[in-house]
């Protein structure tokens, strides 16, 4: 079943793109395409266009672009880091679908090539949605819907350009996630506090929920060199267990929590209704999950603890080994 939202590949933008009326595919002057002003993505990791133009060398580019006509070149709709390799490989000539295409269009299909292909940065991502909302006038309900999106991750995301710009820059470098910066939103009226708990992340390599346990304990105003983490009772998963829950809970968006036992291990990803259920599963799975009363709906209310009516923030999905 096709994924929804976001989770379209460029192949499904690529198709529909094509047989849109007035399209066509074509080899272009690489040298005629200019990339697109409203891209969402700032920055491009210079390996991986190096590694791709070694690829295209060899096998050429299999996938086309998207432009659009602009004057009398061409304006990248989605596929700048094909182009750009097909630049660095000194192609002349590249594929390429020819659309008709409203900047509201372009910049649609640009943000979700790069999530699909490439994840862009918090910022980089949370800047696409404003542009969205600010040049084209539609509302958040509107967005959520063009780009798959709930209304709440949406709005989570814009949160974080209301950080310091240091902050901002330190999620665009990779130095911390976006998930340690929603955490640093709680001290916007802690400037200080904020900033030296923000160092602290990147000096010691603190988790997203060694962060939250800071900032509950009420420690990131402290000195750096003074502060300690409060550990809870129970033992802390190892790091590389931490860091693939970190990983999990930015990929879902969501709160997730794990424990690492000898034998087996536990894992907790939290839902707010039956809705961000089935967008959750749907990440996890490619997948709709089966609404209440149908066929198959045995097994997924085995795996899933919670319900259309339970509390935002409580009702929690739980993993665990067989055999639990």
């Amino acid at each position: 079943m096709a994924k929804k939202g976001l989770g379209k590949g460029l192949d499904v933008l690529i198709g529909s793109a094509a047989s849109a009326e007035g399209s066509r595919l074509e080899e272009i002057p690489v040298a005629e395409i200019e990339p697109n002003p409203r891209q969402p993505r700032r920055t491009f990791d210079e390996g991986s266009i190096e590694q791709m133009a070694r690829s295209i060398e060899v096998f050429g580019v299999v996938q086309p672009v998207v432009v659009r006509p602009h004057g009398t070149e061409y304006e990248l709709i989605a596929g700048e880091r094909r182009w750009r390799a097909a630049k660095a490989a000194g192609l002349e000539k590249i594929p390429a679908v020819i659309r008709h295409s409203t900047e509201t269009d372009s910049l649609e299909m640009a943000l979700i090539e790069n999530l699909h292909r490439q994840d862009l940065n918090g910022i980089e991502e949370a800047n696409a949605y404003q542009q969205l909302l600010d040049d084209f006038g539609i509302t958040h309900e509107e967005l959520s819907r063009k780009v798959g999106r709930s209304r709440t991750a949406i709005t989570n995301s814009l949160r974080l350009l209301g950080l310091p710009a240091r902050i901002q820059r330190e999620v665009v470098d990779g130095s911390i996630t976006a998930g340690h910066a929603r955490t640093l939103l709680a001290l916007q009226e802690d400037p200080e506090g904020q900033d030296n708990l923000c160092t602290r992340i990147i000096e010691e390599g603190l988790s997203v929920r060694q962060v939250e346990q800071l900032v509950a304990g009420g420690v990131p105003g402290a000195a750096p060199e003074t502060a300690t983490i409060h550990h809870r009772a129970r033992r802390e998963p190892p790091p590389e267990a931490q860091r693939l829950f970190d990983r999990l809970a930015e990929m879902l968006d969501t709160r997730v929590k794990g424990s690492v036992g000898k034998r087996k291990g536990r894992l907790v990803i939290e839902f707010r209704d039956f809705a961000d259920l089935e967008r959750i599963f749907s990440s996890m799975a490619g997948t709709r999950l089966p609404s209440p009363g149908v066929e198959g709906s045995d097994a997924a209310e085995q795996e899933a603890t919670g319900s259309e009516s339970a509390p935002a923030g409580r009702a929690t999905f739980v993993e665990t080994p067989p055999g639990d």
